[in-house]
C-alpha cells in the first residue's frame, strides 16, 4: 500500500504525559473503497493545499488538552495514532459515488470545511442544531485530521471556496473565523462596550468582526504585549496587559484588570465580555469586569475543575452566560464567507497583512516540519499555516 507522511500522536509509542510536540510518520495514502467501506460513497479524498495550526492543536502539541477524548476515540477505533490538524484548505480530487448527487461537490473544487463530523442522527441534528451533535466527532482529535498531503473526509463537511473571492491561505482559517463569527453574534454587540479577554488568533479575528457589527468600546486584554499591538491594530480601541504575578489563589479575578476596565467604562462595567482565552482567572475577570445585567461569551476551553468565588453574584449581578461551541453549520460559514468577500470592511486584509505578517515566517512548508524550529515559530507567531 503506497503512504504518505502525516503530523501524528501515538499513544502507546510516544505516550501522553512523557512527550510532546507532533511526530512526521509514514500513514497509509487514504483510499475510496465502498465496496469494504459503505461511508466512502459519501467521502472524497482531498489534496490539502493550506492546513491551519488552531490553539487546540497548541495544547495538543503540549499535552494540556483533549486527552480524553484522543484516547477514548483511539480505543473506540482500535488504534494507537492519530492524524492530527482541523483547518484547512484543498482540491477534491477523487470523489465517492454519491457526493455530487448529495452535496454537488466534484473532483477539481476548492473546498474548505467545518472540523466537527456530526451523527445527522441525532435529536439536536434533527431540530438544526448540529453544532451541538450529542454523536460528533473532531477532525484530529477524536477521528483523523489533515496534517497530511492526502486525507478522506466526509463530503457533508465540505464547503466549496472561491479564490477570486477569498484567497486560499484565508479560506483555510474559515474554522476558526467562524468560531469568532458564531461568538459575535451570539448576542447583539450594536452600540455596545465589549472587552475582549484572549486576543489570540479567535479573540483577533472577533475584534475584527465587533468593528463591523457595531461594537462602540473594544478593549483588548492579554498577558502577551505583542498581541495586545496587533488587537490595537486590529480595532481594539484599549488594550490592557495584565501582568502575570503570583497570587493567594491562581482562579482569582485580577482587581487591576477589573479596576481599569471600570475607569474605562465610568465605573459601569463592560455591556459583553468574551471570554477567549481559557484559564479559570481570566473567566472570573470576564464575571467581574461585566455590568449588571450584561453578557458573558464562554469560548475559552481548557481541562478540569473551575471555581467562581462568590457564584452568587453571576445571579445577582442577572448575568447571562453563552457557551460557544463550533460554528453553526452552515449559516455561520455563510455569514463569515460574506464577510471575508467585502474587501470594503478591511477583514480579509488585515487577516493576511497584520495578523499573518503576509505569509512572512506564518506559512511554514510541510516538507520542512521539524519540531524545533516548528516550536519556535508558534511562539513568534500567533497563526500559523502549512503549505502543501
Amino acid at each position: 500500500m503506497a503512504s504518505i507522511q502525516g503530523l501524528t500522536l501515538d499513544i502507546e509509542k510516544d505516550g501522553w504525559d512523557r512527550s510532546r510536540g507532533f511526530i512526521k510518520r509514514e500513514i497509509p495514502m487514504p483510499l475510496l473503497n465502498e465496496r469494504e467501506n459503505s461511508l466512502d460513497a459519501i467521502s472524497v479524498i482531498m489534496k490539502v493545499s493550506f492546513a491551519g495550526v488552531c490553539g487546540s492543536d497548541r495544547g495538543i502539541w503540549n499535552r494540556v488538552s483533549f486527552k480524553d477524548m484522543v484516547h477514548d476515540s483511539l480505543k473506540k477505533e482500535g488504534k494507537t495514532i492519530r492524524i492530527l490538524g482541523h483547518e484547512f484548505t484543498g482540491e477534491v480530487v477523487e470523489a465517492g459515488s454519491m457526493v455530487k448527487m448529495l452535496y454537488d461537490i466534484k473532483k477539481g473544487d476548492l473546498v474548505s470545511g467545518d472540523s466537527h463530523v456530526t451523527c445527522g442522527k441525532c435529536f439536536q441534528c434533527h431540530i438544526g442544531e448540529s453544532h451541538v451533535c450529542q454523536d460528533d466527532k473532531i477532525l484530529g482529535i477524536s477521528i483523523d485530521g489533515i496534517f497530511a498531503p492526502y486525507v478522506k473526509i466526509p463530503a457533508k463537511n465540505l464547503w466549496i471556496v472561491d479564490p477570486n473571492r477569498v484567497r486560499p491561505e484565508i479560506s483555510a482559517m474559515y474554522d476558526p473565523f467562524g468560531n469568532a463569527v458564531h461568538a459575535t453574534t451570539a448576542t447583539d454587540f450594536r452600540g455596545q462596550r465589549v472587552a475582549v479577554f484572549g486576543c489570540g488568533p479567535i479573540g483577533m479575528f472577533s475584534i475584527l468582526l465587533l468593528r463591523s457589527f457595531g461594537a462602540v468600546k473594544i478593549i483588548g486584554v492579554d498577558i502577551s504585549p505583542a498581541n495586545l499591538e496587533i488587537a490595537k491594530a486590529l480595532g481594539a480601541h484599549e488594550t490592557i496587559l495584565i501582568q502575570q504575578k503570583q497570587k493567594k489563589n491562581p482562579y482569582d479575578a485580577d482587581p487591576e484588570v477589573v479596576s481599569r476596565m471600570m475607569d474605562l467604562t465610568y465605573g459601569k462595567g463592560v455591556d459583553i465580555s468574551m471570554e477567549m482565552a481559557g484559564p479559570n482567572a481570566s473567566l472570573n475577570n470576564s464575571i467581574e469586569s461585566t455590568r449588571r445585567g450584561g453578557h458573558v461569551i464562554l469560548f475559552g476551553l481548557k481541562d478540569g475543575d473551575f471555581t467562581i468565588p462568590k457564584f452568587s453574584r453571576v445571579i445577582v449581578k442577572g448575568l447571562t452566560l453563552h457557551s460557544i461551541i463550533g460554528r453553526r453549520i452552515f449559516s455561520t460559514w455563510q455569514t463569515a464567507q460574506r464577510m471575508l468577500s467585502d474587501r470594503s470592511n478591511g477583514i480579509q486584509d488585515k487577516m493576511w497583512s497584520i495578523i499573518m505578517k503576509s505569509g512572512q515566517g506564518t506559512i511554514i512548508p510541510f516538507a520542512d516540519y521539524a519540531p524545533e524550529t516548528f516550536e519556535k515559530a508558534m511562539n513568534a507567531h500567533p497563526k500559523l499555516l502549512f503549505k502543501f
